[in-house]
Formats: structure tokens, sequence, C-alpha cells
């Protein structure tokens, strides 16, 4: 069953949705739309849980897993719009970041995924990139896995210790504190990066997806890929413990919803302007579409092209776009999806327990973001 609401225009949306639920290909999950800054679907339907003894509500919130990254770039555009140079050196921030050769990395090579710092050199843990400074300071010795700027490279598990560091130096705010103050709050968004414990309740925890999405028996030890996914493993069922719940990891542990993930990034596609507050500039949004990668991406083995703290479209991962969409977007692991259609004014976002094997969305969110476009013509 299907709760919430939909203008009638979408109810092949709908329809795909409910069909999906009723088949169990979902477990449970939340889809919204929001047009020129106006919610047109706001709907949710299944199970929080797998014995199927809590239906997911209004409220319930899921780890948005890589959808995070989203919120944490638009943090970063929003200090862009109040003097952060996409252009500096990194290093102009944040000194320490200098060492190891990486003195010429550009802030927009760390927001774009072609920085060469895509994970952690060092052996680590899943519970020791919690500890977010440490991590950081790690991230900070080391040198790039390859050289800066000439290919993306999936900031997998890093890209908030490193963005969230670089929003602190110059805001002197941490990430969750930051996206709090400035985004969630005056837009009245449910979204949380570090999750409070009073929150814990509304949780829906995942359900992992199959394993061995990628497979990196044929990869030598020192590619960026083998270095990014393998360095921690890191099981879906993480995700479940409290203390990853309340870390501050920009990159992956944000905890929302569709209408809130929707909520927040239409801030790009109203102009930047929501309630009567301006979040972004118009010169601001149009630097995202600054390509700064187009091609086989070393981490994920995908062709892939990136902006500014956003991937654009590709034929390949992006099927459903009509030829010259001006989308902004990006996914989560087990197949969630943010997109930021600038050139039509329409967000879509959409969140699920019941992981899938995608990395970048998945065949579910193709076929949502197919009756979408469907829908709008």
């Amino acid at each position: 069953m299907v709760d919430g609401t939909a203008d009638e225009v979408f109810a092949p949306l709908v329809d795909e949705f409910a069909r999906r639920l009723d088949s169990e290909e979902e477990l449970g999950a939340s889809l919204a739309v929001v047009i020129d800054g106006e919610p047109v679907v706001d709907i949710w339907g299944g199970w929080a849980d797998p014995e199927h003894s809590a239906p997911w509500s209004s409220d319930t919130i899921v780890n948005t897993w890589s959808c995070t990254k989203t919120v944490t770039a638009l943090a970063a555009l929003i200090l862009v719009d109040r003097g952060l140079d996409p252009d500096a050196p990194v290093a102009r921030y944040w000194p320490e970041f200098a060492a190891a050769g990486k003195e010429g990395v550009l802030v927009r090579q760390l927001l774009g995924h072609t920085s060469g710092v895509s994970g952690w050199a060092e052996p680590v843990t899943p519970a020791d990139i919690l500890d977010v400074p440490q991590a950081t300071a790690l991230l900070a010795e080391q040198a790039p896995f390859w050289e800066p700027g000439t290919a993306s490279g999936y900031h997998l598990l890093d890209y908030g210790h490193l963005v969230g560091e670089l929003i602190r130096r110059v805001d002197g705010r941490e990430l969750g504190t930051f996206v709090r103050e400035e985004l969630a709050e005056p837009l009245g968004a449910d979204y949380w990066i570090g999750l409070p414990d009073s929150e814990f309740g509304r949780v829906s925890n995942v359900v992992p997806p199959p394993p061995a999405q990628i497979d990196l028996g044929q990869v030598p030890p020192d590619h960026p890929a083998v270095r990014t996914l393998g360095n921690p493993v890191l099981g879906a069922e993480y995700s479940w413990t409290p203390q990853w719940r309340r870390a501050q990891l920009g990159g992956a542990n944000g905890h929302g919803n569709a209408r809130s993930l929707a909520r927040i990034q239409s801030v790009l596609t109203n102009g930047g302007e929501l309630d009567g507050r301006r979040f972004l500039s118009t010169t601001t949004i149009e630097r995202v579409f600054e390509q700064q990668s187009d091609g086989l991406d070393l981490v994920l083995f995908q062709p892939l092209r990136f902006g500014i703290g956003y991937a654009l479209p590709h034929p390949a991962v992006t099927p459903y776009l009509p030829e010259g969409s001006r989308v902004a977007f990006w996914g989560g692991w087990g197949g969630s999806l943010i997109l930021n259609d600038v050139g039509r004014g329409v967000t879509f976002a959409y969140v699920m327990n019941r992981m899938s094997p995608g990395i970048i969305g998945s065949e579910r969110s193709n076929a949502y973001a197919a009756a979408l476009y469907a829908a709008l013509g």
C-alpha cells in the first residue's frame, strides 16, 4: 500500500512504486518530487523491518549512504557563495593538506572526485573512520593515489572527511552542525549528518545487498580501486550500530527520507532560493556543471562525468534522462538516488531499506526515474 500524496500527472510513478511494493522487490521506501520549490510527490510504503512488524511511516528515516554526499556538496557550495574559491588549492584553507605532493590539489578536484585521495593509504578499520579528526589527519598526510585532475576515482568513504574538513577550516563549524544550521533547520528538512540518540527509534535498518558487487580479484593490490573499496571493508550491517549513526560521515551516513532530501536538494533546482531565503547564487549553481572528468572512473570501473560536487549525465549511467538534460545527480549504495534537473526545475529523491546490487542507482531507481520523465513528458 502506498501512503502520501501525489499530483495526478505522476500516477504512473505511484503505480510503479506500488507494483514493486506488492511484489516485495521493495521492503520499505519513500519517493519525493519537488518542482519549482513545491512538493508534487511525497509517497512512502512498505515495512521498516524484514519481519513486517513496523510499517514504513511518514517520518521513517534511513541511512542514505552516498546520497549524503549531495548534501555535503551543497554545504560546500554555500561557502563558495561566501568566498570559498573552487579554483584555489585546498592547502590555502587547510595547510596540512599540502603534505606529500598535494600542494596543487584544487578545491574543485576535491569536490569532483579527481583529487587522487579516494581513500586511506594506511590500513584502517570501520571504527577508525568514525574518529573523524584522526581519520582526516591521515588523509592530509598521505600522497595521492594518482595524478590529481587527470581522472576521477570515486571518493567512496572519505568524501565527507575531506569536504567536511574544508568546511570546518573555512567556517569553523563541524559538517553536521553546518548542515543542520544552514540547510536542514531553515528548510524544515528531517535530515541529519550525525544522528542524535533521540531519533534512533525512527530509523529503518538497511537490508544488506548481495555480496561481491565489484570483483577485485584480478586487480593489482596498489590500484586505487583496491585501496579505496577494500580499506576498510565495510559491511552494510555496520550502519545498524549506534556509533555509526552518531558519527558525522559526510560521505556515507546521513539519515533522512526522500522528502527531506528532495527539500534540501531543491535549492539547486529552484534557482538557489526557497521560502524567500537565498542559499546559492545562480552563478554558483552554474559552476556545478563545469565538467571535471569524463571517462572510466578508477574506483568504480564505470564511465562517469563529474562536475563540481555532483555527477553529470552519462548515457551508460543515466539512460532514463532525455538527451541534453542539465541534471546534477548522485546515488547511494543499494540504489537510492537524487536527481536535480536544473533545466526543468525538478528534484527527485528515492531512498529505501532493501539494498540492491547497485552502487550508483539500481534497476528499481532507474524504473522510477523513467516513470518520472514519462510523466514530465
